[in-house]
């Protein structure tokens, strides 16, 4: 496995999900760790100076008026990390602490938070010993960063509080760092802050969550085409030059993998030409370019955000370039909360339309010669109808996910943090959504599989045969009922592990 070189400059949204999910390991560069020391001895000189330093030489938040004597200061970064590690709730996710331990690191390694290097090395091998710190849903507001869930991570590091080691064990910190050869690190001046003063958490769900979504909404262009041949629509509304009147590039995009997919299908051809009364299919077909294409416009510019994220070094105060110990309000996570909740309406958007093709395809008076809810006998048997309702189910919850988090702000620390970004929360509600999507997509799919395999022996274009074929090493194709639940499941594997996406591109090549 490659290893991920974690420097001063961004790293890039691949070495994210490369660390968080596939366990790569980190590696800090002797001229990051230099870096680091320059930056360091900044806050070294700064600890004898008579003038408040917050941070250094002051307490935090409301408490930053208190002056702290340099007795204390150990005990100072100690106690910050011990009572903000305050998450109540269940365990988030291993890839996202993973993700935000990884966002830590790198901003440490940057030089602007005045750590030692010895700290960030602490950071670099316990990802590297694959020891995952406990993190719980609830104890950020996103401003200033994800605090909590931060500070969970670096109690780790001291050796306090409760993980997952490599092999997903919980146990105590100081006991896994122990077993792994690891020694817990003992904070100075300034790094309890610098260790959980940052937009990592919300961040690393944005770089998880856009790397999905551009996966699945692949996929929904290849489930629409499916349910396309399927309801026996027209492909001519996809055409290049009727796209090019509106030039957005998602939707364009879109539209030219809906050709792809489609091009060869002997259904499409089955009802083209003088003798076809289909002048304009519903919208929910016609119409999926457009949707599907706002939501990739919307995803390119999250993606900006989050690669303009993975340049930053998010910390306060902050060692600036030439030597200054500057407070700043980079903490607050507003650029991150709002495209997380803006993906989040792009997600219910697309679902919304994919649950509307495939109900189309289950009613016998739409779905143009078909069995009621593709059922093998109807009234006997209910085929397809309670899927459908699935997925309806799954979608309502979608829009309840997509009212948006970052418009709500409740005052903390005695008003000094008096507008926050709840953008921890919008993170957490983007991942749900991303997988209601998932599940949404893989109904589609299968009840689009069925209805093609109905149409026989019209065949269906060879990228969508591709597709029901690899289904059909795993799901037996229409017949009397049987238990659903598993075959809804393994669709969603399907879609989920992008098999169902490799099926169309082994046939299209790379789908935009």
């Amino acid at each position: 496995m490659n290893e991920t070189h974690v420097g001063i400059g961004p790293l890039s949204p691949d070495d994210v999900v490369s660390v968080a999910r596939a366990g790569a390991p980190v590696v800090l560069s002797p001229e990051v760790l230099d870096e680091i020391g320059r930056s360091r001895k900044v806050i070294e000189d700064l600890a004898d100076d008579a003038k408040p330093h917050y941070g250094v030489s002051t307490g935090f938040g409301a408490l930053a008026t208190r002056h702290i004597p340099a007795e204390s200061r150990v005990r100072l970064q100690r106690s910050l990390v011990r009572s903000h590690a305050a998450g109540s709730g269940p365990e988030v996710e291993p890839e996202v602490v993973r993700a935000l331990m990884l966002l830590r690191l790198r901003t440490l390694a940057t030089g602007r938070t005045g750590v030692r290097p010895e700290t960030a090395q602490a950071y670099a091998d316990l990802l590297n010993a694959g020891i995952t710190p406990v993190v719980h849903e609830y104890g950020s507001l996103g401003c200033s960063g994800d605090l909590a869930p931060l500070a969970h991570c670096a109690l780790a590091v001291m050796g306090e509080g409760e993980v997952r080691d490599g092999s997903g064990v919980l146990r105590p910190a100081g006991e896994a760092l122990a077993a792994a050869g690891l020694a817990p690190v003992v904070l100075r001046e300034k790094e309890g802050l610098a260790l959980i003063n940052g937009t990592d958490g919300m961040l690393g769900m944005l770089v998880l969550a856009a790397h999905d979504l551009r996966r699945l909404l692949a996929t929904a262009d290849v489930t629409a085409a499916m349910s396309v041949e399927a309801q026996l629509g027209t492909d001519a509304v996809f055409a290049a030059d009727l796209q090019a009147l509106r030039p957005h590039p998602g939707q364009a995009a879109s539209a030219a993998n809906l050709r792809r997919v489609l091009a060869g299908s002997e259904i499409a051809a089955s009802h083209r030409g003088p003798g076809c009364d289909r002048v304009q299919d519903a919208y929910s077909l016609r119409c999926s370019p457009q949707v599907h294409g706002a939501a990739r416009d919307t995803l390119a510019h999250a993606e900006t955000v989050a690669d303009r994220e993975l340049a930053a070094a998010v910390d306060n105060p902050v060692v600036t370039l030439d030597g200054r110990l500057e407070s700043n309000g980079n903490f607050h996570g507003a650029p991150v909360a709002c495209v997380l909740d803006f993906l989040a309406i792009s997600v219910a958007d697309v679902a919304s339309i994919a649950e509307r093709r495939t109900d189309r395809m289950l009613d016998v008076a739409r779905n143009r010669g078909l069995n009621a809810f593709l059922a093998d006998d109807p009234g006997v048997d209910s085929g397809h109808m309670i899927a459908q309702y699935t997925q309806a189910a799954v979608v309502s919850e979608l829009k309840r996910l997509a009212a948006p988090a970052s418009v709500d702000s409740i005052p903390s620390s005695a008003m000094q943090e008096d507008h926050v970004s709840m953008g921890w929360a919008a993170g957490r509600k983007l991942r749900r959504a991303v997988d209601g999507l998932t599940r949404v997509i893989a109904v589609e799919l299968l009840t689009a599989a069925r209805a093609l395999d109905l149409r026989a022996p019209l065949a269906p274009a060879p990228a969508t045969a591709a597709v029901l074929a690899g289904l059909r090493g795993e799901v037996e194709g229409p017949g009397p009922d049987r238990y659903l639940a598993p075959e809804i499941e393994a669709a969603v594997a399907y879609v989920a592990s992008g098999r169902a996406l490799a099926a169309a591109e082994a046939v299209t090549g790379r789908l935009n």
